[in-house]
């Protein structure tokens, strides 16, 4: 006569068995502590690439356009920019656009600053008064450059703050005198931190008036004139983003007497956001797949030790079969240890995981971070390899002749 276990009595019993071989349970649990932790790692460090990177570009501004040399043809095949956005362009777009505030063109070169016996290796960037609402910087002490400046091209600098530390490390900074490429130039105030985009420190940067940038560093270019690096655009408001850049992609189509294949590009803040959603997403993607492999590869160490395990206890497993317990009551037992196991050891590997995360949230400028819906998936699916892993090891013990099995004994 069979009698049927009720499902809490077969748990006791899959537990019991677990903890008499308590060292086989832990080593078996590692593979998948090790592959939960991963998984979770992995993913809090893509977040939080993603999040750092969404964070650089929310300091360009929400409504700012970026108008820049060349298209995505020509940075595909390498070739360097064509000099074709000149200073009558930035004029026209803030004459003629209807759907902006503000222009702000701008003209960028690397140059050695010193000051004593210090140097430093910056950005110099020759701007206009506008550079600094159009871009939300801002300043510490001192002042910005204004239209003075610019009308009679003098030489005075903004610097950032890293800079000054840098070149003037025991001393206040205005009023002192830099050189850029033989040039002296008056300190006249220091931007407020900005941090950095891409990798680009803009607390390091120089910020000089751009008729000086022309008259002094760079000099005009014999075909095309003033030709800029870059020109910032501020639109009215965040909505009128995409009608100013319909209108200044036209005007400058009209300009450069182009129909198509542009030699430049209007970039905004969303478009940006848009490439490294998709990069970073599929980063995250990635390095979760690569984790997954973890987890796999505990999901089979389980299902090896099950199996030896079956193999191991056939004398027990014929004797519980001979005193009537049926094929599913022996089942659900080793059903329960694997998942008692991956479940455990995805608990464990979890919060090895999460403490990982906040380390790197904590001792590195990487904001990782994790959700609770990533640790739910992430236990779940530790359960469910368990199970899916133990069924074979189970299926085998459920079928186990009792004659054959006692004649073992």
């Amino acid at each position: 006569m069979t009698t049927k276990l009720n499902l809490a009595e077969t748990a006791r019993m899959a537990i019991t068995t677990l903890k008499t071989n308590r060292l086989r349970s832990l080593l078996t649990m590692l593979g998948i502590v090790i592959g939960n932790s991963s998984v979770i790692t992995l993913v809090g460090v893509g977040r939080g690439a993603q999040n750092l990177a969404e964070g650089q570009l929310s300091n360009l501004g929400a409504n700012v356009l970026f108008v820049v040399p060349g298209n995505n043809d020509t940075r595909r095949r390498g070739v360097a920019f064509p000099k074709n956005l000149v200073l009558e362009d930035s004029e026209a777009i803030q004459n003629q656009v209807p759907s902006i505030k503000r222009v702000a063109p701008q003209i960028s070169s690397s140059e050695t600053v010193q000051a004593g016996s210090r140097s430093s290796t910056s950005s110099i960037s020759g701007v206009t008064p506008n550079f600094l609402p159009v871009r939300s910087f801002e300043i510490a002490s001192g002042r910005f450059i204004n239209d003075n400046d610019l009308k009679t091209a003098r030489n005075v600098v903004v610097i950032g703050p890293d800079l000054s530390k840098k070149l003037f490390p025991f001393r206040k900074v205005i009023g002192e005198t830099i050189r850029i490429k033989n040039q002296s130039f008056l300190v006249i105030g220091i931007m407020a931190p900005k941090g950095a985009v891409f990798g680009n420190n803009q607390d390091e940067n120089a910020y000089i008036p751009l008729t000086t940038m022309v008259s002094r560093i760079t000099g005009k270019d014999p075909t095309y004139g003033v030709s800029l690096s870059f020109i910032s655009v501020e639109a009215l408001n965040e909505k009128s983003t995409g009608p100013a850049k319909f209108q200044i992609t036209n005007l400058l189509r009209q300009r450069h007497k182009i129909l198509r294949d542009d030699d430049f590009a209007v970039r905004s803040q969303k478009d940006a956001l848009q490439i490294v959603s998709t990069i970073t997403g599929g980063l995250t993607l990635m390095l979760a797949a690569i984790g997954g492999i973890s987890l796999l590869v505990g999901g089979i160490g389980i299902m090896n030790i099950m199996l030896v395990s079956v193999s191991e206890r056939t004398e027990e497993i014929g004797l519980r079969k001979a005193l009537g317990a049926r094929s599913s009551d022996v089942l659900n037992q080793f059903l329960i240890e694997s998942l008692v196991l991956a479940s455990l050891g995805g608990l464990i590997g979890t919060i090895g995981g999460v403490g990982a995360v906040a380390c790197v949230a904590t001792l590195t400028p990487l904001p990782a971070s994790i959700g609770a819906t990533t640790i739910l998936i992430t236990v779940s699916l530790s359960g469910a390899i368990g199970l899916f892993f133990g069924v074979v090891p189970a299926r085998r013990a459920a079928k186990l002749d009792p004659i054959v099995a006692l004649r073992s004994l």
